[in-house]
């Protein structure tokens, strides 16, 4: 088991509809586990607003995707919490760029729906223990799970926490 913190810094997220496509830079990234039997544990989602000088309303999601992402992520920031923990034998992937296919936000599968004014605006969700948001997998819909704006294009950072089990 390792505890990871998922990170994403000064991402203007565009306001993408679901089971579309996504491209490079659009959202603050994908989390997908790293082999058939990996499961992630995720324990706190938390993002904060970075417009600099006007209210902006964005409607950002957390949601498992429809269509996984295929091949290496990038731009993005993956960290061990424990300094001296081991890594799995297949780490996960975290990040904002699909080296070959991007993923699709699921329509029917969102796990959490942060509205806030990027504008100053804070949020934070942490699960009580045995009540995480889980993955499990690599493939739709279970595999990966998404940070991305449905409507609103604030600029945001934040973190995921999660464990890999």
């Amino acid at each position: 088991m390792a505890r990871y913190s998922a990170t994403w810094g000064s991402i203007t997220a565009a306001a993408v509809a679901d089971t579309v496509t996504f491209t490079a830079g659009q959202a603050p990234g994908f989390l997908r586990c790293g082999g058939a039997t990996q499961q992630h544990k995720i324990s706190e989602v938390s993002i904060s607003g970075l417009e600099p000088s006007a209210s902006n309303a964005t409607d950002m999601i957390l949601a498992r995707t429809s269509t996984i992402s295929v091949g290496a992520l990038s731009v993005g920031t993956l960290a061990l919490l424990d300094a001296l923990s081991t890594a799995p034998g297949t780490a996960p992937s975290w990040g904002s760029t699909a080296a070959t296919t991007f993923p699709q936000r699921s329509a029917t599968l969102y796990l959490l729906e942060p509205a806030f004014n990027a504008y100053g605006g804070i949020y934070r969700w942490q699960a009580r223990y045995g009540e995480e948001i889980t993955s499990y997998g690599n493939t739709a819909s279970l595999g990966e799970v998404i940070v991305s704006s449905k409507t609103g294009t604030g600029k945001t950072s934040g973190h995921i926490l999660f464990e890999a089990v």
